[in-house]
């Protein structure tokens, strides 16, 4: 028919010549095929013999590998899209730590931890709030403060040395864990204890630390000096003879400071009568004492608001307005902060307040005393003072520390003033 045959390149069968086709049996198909499949084998025996060649020669073998590269390359060359980084030594263990808002605490006898914020709903001031940690009767929690796990905290000993501790190297506690002790968390040498402990995240050049020996010598380093962690710690002054550090404060290069010693004297010098130095170096003097005499107090101070309490070993004590010492030169003996007569002793402590916190009394016979400081008469300078604790047979008071804000003013500080926040 007309409609079949060989049309428009194409050859269409009959109806008649597909039937036949069907009909065939499967041998004579195969036939057809036949010198199809021989010559594929022939093919496939040809790379055979090819590949072996390649894998039996290292000179064919390096030719193929570079032919094959140099395809590759011209099919996908292009510029580079990724930047290709050789040295990844700045990777640290904080780049994998998730950055978070934690409460750190702090307690009298050493006992550190760190529990996430959202652990505290914020409260209503005047709220029953929630119990911040578990301690012994004899321990209670001395520094508490909000910090992001990413902070580092600067911990200064007795022995004029400083420690980097990581807030996210903290152990995780619940709100009734007792933590664990710093000691176990830094090389400390015998009998060497931690004075101070600065939380900080940057270390600016415009940021300095004060120092404060028994002895009476003063000193101011930069931030910046403190920037590179050693896991042993680092001289952070340089301590002669029997001396040692007994309080640092974070400056900002324009405060007050001021020193109080045992026999009830004490000196307010500005901060920037005392030029910045190293590290390693001793200091200079602050305030001129006796032999007999040491220094127990350093207090910054950028306003005149608050008091400072003064405390004595016979459990006497007072409040006096700051705005009472005014500012002298460095190396004066300074002017008399309370008296020290044979009723009070020699001042064991004297810490700054404003009248709202708590004080804990300690005496050398495990006894501790918790009262409100606005209890604690103000007094002028030039005065005794009023009876803070009644000790029995020898006893004496050997310690006054604040009690630790709320975990409440914590979270309701952190809220006013948002996660960025110094601590």
């Amino acid at each position: 028919p007309a409609e079949c045959g060989l049309v428009d390149g194409s050859y269409r069968l009959t109806e008649r010549q597909a039937q036949a086709i069907l009909d065939l049996r499967l041998h004579k198909l195969t036939g057809l095929e036949q010198d199809k499949i021989i010559s594929e084998y022939r093919e496939i025996l040809e790379k055979i013999e090819d590949f072996l060649d390649i894998l039996n020669r290292d000179e064919r073998l390096k030719q193929e590998i570079h032919r094959e590269l140099e395809e590759i390359k011209q099919e996908f060359s292009d510029p580079r899209r990724t930047e290709i980084l050789i040295d990844h030594s700045d990777l640290t263990v904080e780049d994998l730590i998730s950055e978070e808002d934690v409460v750190v605490t702090i307690s009298h006898l050493g006992y550190a931890k760190a529990q996430p914020l959202e652990s505290y709903s914020a409260q209503r001031r005047g709220g029953r709030g929630k119990a911040a940690t578990k301690v012994k009767d004899e321990d209670f929690v001395e520094q508490m403060f909000a910090a992001s796990t990413h902070d580092t905290l600067l911990c200064f000993s007795t022995r004029g040395k400083v420690y980097w501790q990581k807030v996210y190297q903290l152990p995780i506690g619940s709100r009734t864990a007792r933590g664990r002790p710093m000691i176990n968390l830094l090389p400390l040498e015998e009998n060497e204890r931690i004075t101070a402990i600065l939380p900080v995240r940057e270390y600016p050049e415009d940021q300095f630390i004060f120092f404060a020996t028994a002895s009476g010598k003063v000193k101011r380093t930069s931030l910046a000096s403190f920037s590179r962690p050693r896991a042993n710690g680092i001289i952070a002054l340089d301590l002669r003879d029997e001396d040692s550090l007994i309080g640092v404060a974070l400056t900002d290069g324009g405060a007050d400071l001021l020193l109080f010693t045992s026999a009830g004297k004490g000196i307010r010098i500005a901060e920037k009568d005392v030029r910045a130095m190293g590290r390693t170096a001793a200091g200079v003097r602050g305030i001129k004492i006796k032999k007999t005499d040491e220094v127990i107090s350093l207090i910054a101070t950028s306003d005149d608001e608050g008091q400072i309490l003064f405390a004595t070993e016979n459990g006497y004590g007072k409040r006096t307005q700051l705005e009472d010492f005014s500012v002298q030169g460095r190396g004066g003996q300074g002017v008399i902060s309370i008296k020290t007569s044979s009723r009070n002793g020699a001042v064991i402590g004297a810490i700054k307040t404003k009248g709202d916190e708590e004080i804990m009394l300690i005496s050398n016979g495990g006894t501790l005393v918790r009262t409100p400081a606005e209890d604690i008469s103000i007094l002028g300078r030039n005065t005794q003072g009023v009876t803070l604790i009644r000790l029995g047979g020898d006893e004496q008071l050997v310690q006054i520390e604040p009690v630790a804000a709320s975990v409440e003013d914590v979270v309701e500080a952190e809220g006013e003033a948002g996660p960025e926040a110094e601590a």
